[in-house]
């Protein structure tokens, strides 16, 4: 694995695209930074995080994805891949918003954005941008984030914490095509308010009562509304209130 180690950039994301579209680079080469200027979210939201206090990095991820409509598939691996490594340090009451935003309680810990394109050879790459809060713990003005130090009282080790999800990251796609019927069941076990009745937004800004039920194959969040039908939502269409 390629570790590239910057002080501050724009965004692993772009970064690590950049140098991608320019050479070769080996798969699941590595990009973090201490700061980010224009760190990115789910639909151009801004991803905010404190200097050197948090986890912010990039992977390159090759030859996974071979078809286009699988791919939900990787954010699957990844969100399954980070909920494991955070198991395994304890972290408590950890859980999955869909489509990617990781929980502790009611709390967001981190956020996933994968940026997938096609090569002219038909091959896939996928850039997948990971920011974990690690150790800060002034989250002033953002009432619904936290962080593990916060959650669990002591410091944790950034880069520890940035291997381990490397490597368990490998491992899942590489036994993908074994497991995969068992991560998907994994993923729509651990979302975030499943199975109990809350309110969304939809993208006319009406409020309407559902229960979570899964997510589709192709990634849409499945929801059983009051009249016992269930609807299918893409990302842009619906907003969860909790």
């Amino acid at each position: 694995m390629k570790l590239i180690k910057l002080d501050a950039i724009d965004s692993t994301n772009d970064f690590l695209k950049g140098l991608s579209n320019n050479q070769s680079i080996e798969n699941f080469t590595v990009v973090t930074a201490e700061s980010q200027t224009k760190g990115k979210g789910q639909m151009g939201s801004v991803w905010v995080s404190e200097k050197g206090k948090n986890l912010t990095m990039s992977v390159l991820v090759n030859d996974y994805l071979s078809d286009i409509s699988a791919v939900f598939d990787i954010n699957i691996a990844v969100s399954i891949s980070i909920i494991q490594v955070l198991k395994d340090l304890h972290i408590p009451k950890l859980s999955i918003k869909w489509p990617n935003d990781i929980m502790s309680y009611n709390k967001k810990i981190g956020g996933i954005l994968i940026e997938n394109s096609i090569k002219s050879n038909g091959t896939i790459h996928s850039i997948v941008g990971i920011g974990l809060n690690i150790n800060q713990t002034d989250f002033t003005n953002l009432p619904k984030a936290s962080s593990l130090a916060k959650i669990c009282s002591t410091t944790f080790d950034k880069e520890k914490i940035l291997l381990m999800i490397v490597e368990k990251l490998k491992q899942n796609i590489q036994f993908w095509n074994v497991n995969a019927i068992s991560m998907w069941a994994k993923y729509s076990d651990n979302l975030f308010k499943k199975g109990i009745p809350m309110t969304f937004l939809d993208k006319n800004e009406k409020y309407f009562m559902g229960i979570i039920q899964g997510v589709s194959t192709i990634g849409k969040l499945e929801v059983l509304l009051e009249n016992d039908s269930v609807s299918d939502f893409d990302i842009k269409e619906i907003q969860m209130l909790y």
